[in-house]
């Protein structure tokens, strides 16, 4: 199974103090959307005093981009964690599309764990519609995700324009969504199920 061979810059190491600003940031836009992005929710969620969020992040659009960036490096990690796990499956394998399939549906599951990371991104991504400057950072982490399913769909010789590794990440993406507005003990099954579908039309037709 091939890698995505593109480089990939790592994202800049962060202080411990801007690291927890930006934990804090997510929590908040996870839980009270866009909206609810203040330096002072900030401050108050990390249990910091107030000012120090503006000392870091003096405008709010700083604080929106800072956040991205950050969401953009975590969702990042997880693609490139996928990546190395498909590309250690070989290429001639007996079962292989079955193990491909797996290796991403687990992938995937294990990405519900991280519910505030998606709903944080989503809320970005959002955001990005009117903001070109968040989409572009953004971008890059769902390139990435693009580049390794299109790599793994050329694996299996199947079709892989790039189109269509496109339209799997995107309904990849809502998949992961509606498992999130399901009771917490229907949402592996129904995202498993779901995702399984569509693979197995993808990597066996």
């Amino acid at each position: 199974m091939p890698s995505v061979t593109a480089a990939e810059s790592e994202a800049p190491a962060l202080s411990p103090r801007r690291r927890a600003l930006l934990e804090a940031a997510l929590h908040v836009v996870a839980e009270e959307g866009l909206r609810g992005l203040t330096h002072r929710a900030v401050d108050r969620r990390a249990g910091l005093p107030e000012g120090t969020c503006s000392a870091y992040f003096r405008t709010r659009e700083a604080l929106q981009t800072g956040l991205t960036a950050y969401v953009a490096a975590q969702c990042g990690q997880d693609v490139r964690d996928l990546a190395d796990q498909l590309a250690a499956l070989g290429t001639d394998e007996p079962g292989l599309p079955e193990r491909v399939v797996t290796t991403v549906v687990e992938a995937f599951e294990s990405w519900l764990d991280e519910g505030e990371l998606i709903l944080a991104r989503i809320e970005l991504s959002m955001e990005g519609s009117r903001n070109p400057a968040l989409a572009a950072v953004l971008a890059e982490y769902r390139d990435r995700l693009v580049a390794v399913v299109d790599a793994t769909l050329a694996s299996r010789g199947k079709r892989h324009d790039g189109r269509t590794a496109e339209a799997l990440v995107a309904a990849s993406d809502g998949l992961l969504v509606a498992a999130l507005q399901k009771p917490p003990a229907e949402r592996r099954p129904f995202l498993s199920e779901s995702l399984r579908l569509i693979l197995h039309a993808l990597t066996e037709a």
